[in-house]
């Protein structure tokens, strides 16, 4: 069967459409469109420059030593990392390729801060497509092409559903990163795909308790020279009467907090959008198997992505 296939945003997470593209392809169908936001954009580009099986095999490699080695962390500037190493390294995979010249039609997601819309390419670089369509605002650095200010395509469309319609293929089948954790989705608890689902989820959930490479990067910023500064000027504070809240969390920083709010504001606005354009198949990647920026675990990411996609592949006899 011919797909229009589409990858929502969801950073890391994002690594499972490399399993649902390995399933589909298994099955004998082929991906004749391809649209996506920010890890979708990104993926989606790979598979439509035919770049997929290097850009895999190097992915399944990386650790959290290689990602620390690609977070080109940059002070002052509208973002807390820059992605030139990052789109290097894409670069090797994809070349100079523009996307009218892709053997399939490709759409990129990004969104125009000014102008607060919806930005699709579909013509021009596929590298700089890809680079505006991942940026994640704070985290990642937005960039400029021509007037337009952009950043991350999740920030108003995490999954494009609608950019896919005019595609040639015979259905749309979407990848959502904002699914329910385990207990809470949608499936009936007596679907045996579900369980078998529910299961994997949980063996990938299981690692999620593993350090970070955010986790990391905090404490080390905490054990910096400044941070002892900062840590002599709080201890030497006089103390406060006790209060009924905690106003400074000890377990939470900065960069997974931000992560957990960008997932629950785009799974609320994934479900206004699909809600008017449901796609015809829908796979879902429950937000808790990993965190937006855990680009360490993209082996057990992919492989996930695959179980899930078995699961409702056969649950809709696709």
């Amino acid at each position: 069967m011919k797909v229009n296939l589409v990858l929502g945003s969801g950073g890391a997470r994002g690594f499972a459409h490399v399993g649902v593209v390995d399933e589909l392809q298994s099955r004998g169908h082929e991906v004749v469109g391809v649209a996506g936001s920010s890890m979708g954009a990104l993926v989606g580009g790979v598979l439509a420059a035919g770049a997929m099986d290097d850009f895999v095999a190097w992915c399944r490699t990386l650790t959290r030593a290689d990602v620390m080695r690609l977070t080109d962390l940059t002070l002052g500037a509208a973002g807390l990392v820059r992605l030139q190493r990052v789109m290097k390294e894409l670069h090797r995979f994809i070349g100079d390729v523009r996307i009218e010249d892709l053997p399939i039609p490709y759409t990129a997601v990004a969104t125009d801060i000014d102008q607060q819309r919806e930005v699709w390419f579909r013509s021009g670089p596929l590298v700089a497509a890809i680079r505006a369509s991942i940026a994640i605002p704070v985290v990642f650095t937005p960039v400029r092409i021509g007037p337009r200010l952009l950043v991350d395509g999740g920030v108003l469309n995490p999954l494009p559903v609608a950019a896919a319609i005019d595609m040639p293929g015979e259905l749309i089948i979407g990848v959502s990163l904002f699914g329910k954790p385990p207990g809470l989705n949608q499936l009936s608890p007596s679907d045996e795909s579900s369980d078998a689902a529910r299961a994997d989820n949980a063996e990938v959930a299981a690692d999620a308790a593993q350090p970070s490479w955010t986790e990391r990067l905090g404490e080390s910023l905490r054990d910096s020279w400044a941070g002892k500064q900062i840590a002599r000027v709080v201890e030497a504070r006089p103390a406060e009467p006790e209060k009924d809240f905690e106003d400074l969390p000890s377990d939470v920083n900065i960069a997974d907090l931000l992560g957990r709010t960008l997932d629950v504001m785009q799974g609320r606005i994934e479900v206004a959008r699909t809600a008017t354009n449901p796609p015809d198949v829908l796979v879902w990647v429950p937000t808790d198997c990993a965190g937006v920026l855990d680009f360490q675990r993209a082996d057990e990411l992919m492989d996930l992505g695959r179980s899930l996609a078995t699961a409702e592949f056969d649950r809709v006899g696709l």
